[in-house]
Formats: C-alpha cells, structure tokens, sequence
C-alpha cells in the first residue's frame, strides 16, 4: 500500500525548480510510516507517560472488584464486634453504616452475609431457641 503525504520542502539543499518538484506528490513506504508512528509514539510516552501510568492505575483501581476501602471495612468490623452475638443490623443500622462508610446498601448487605458465612456460628443455646421456635412455635 503506497501512501502519498503532501509537503513543502525545506530550503537547505531542497530543489530549486518547479520541475523538480512534480506535483508535490512523494510516495511514503510502509516502512517509513512505521518509523514514524513509533517516533510519534516515543514522543507522545516521553512527554504523557506518567501521565499514562496514572490513568491506568486508577481505572485498574476502579474496575477491580473485591475488597471494599479499608475505613469501610473497619467501620463495619466495629460493628460486628459489638453486635457479635447476632450480626443482623436493622435497616437503620444498614442506612447509617452506609452513610458512615460510603458503601450503598448492597454491598452492606453482601458483607455482612459473607462475614456471616465465614466467621460467625450461633451459640448452642440460639440454635437450640431456633429450633424450639420452628418446630414448636
């Protein structure tokens, strides 16, 4: 594929008649594209690479799901220490942790259901006043 760049040669050692010039018109190898592009490229990394590197990071940051922001998750352990005993909060208490940790509710709600799942187990005697309760309420 031939590509044609229109351009103005300079004056140093350029031609000096019209005819030299036919047309304006000079076929650019793939080749030479090529190089350029990379130097283009060298010189947009060398002057916006940090930059670059910012912006990837931040949108890694941004698109990575699990771990919710460190306050958050102290926040919410406060709560589950105090509230060891049965770690199911309210609907206000789900409103006023997501307003204190800047999670919305769905994600208050899948923490304590994981926290729940992995770290809590009813004492003997709550499964035996669950059991009652099922079977003889």
């Amino acid at each position: 594929m031939t590509q044609y760049v229109y351009f103005v040669p300079p004056d140093e050692g350029g031609p000096s008649s019209d005819e030299e010039f036919s047309g304006g018109e000079t076929a650019v190898t793939e080749a030479q594209m090529k190089s350029e592009d990379r130097e283009l490229k060298d010189r947009l990394l060398h002057k916006f690479g940090s930059h670059i590197g910012t912006l990837k990071l931040e949108f890694s940051k941004k698109k990575k799901k699990g771990k919710l922001p460190k306050e958050a998750r102290q926040t919410l352990l406060e709560w589950w220490n105090l509230h060891y005993k049965w770690p199911y909060p309210t609907e206000a208490d789900k409103i006023s942790l997501a307003e204190s940790t800047g999670l919305d509710q769905k994600q208050i709600n899948n923490w304590f259901i994981n926290q729940r799942k992995r770290h809590w187990t009813p004492s003997e005697n709550m499964q035996l006043a669950v059991m009652d309760g099922l079977l003889f309420g």
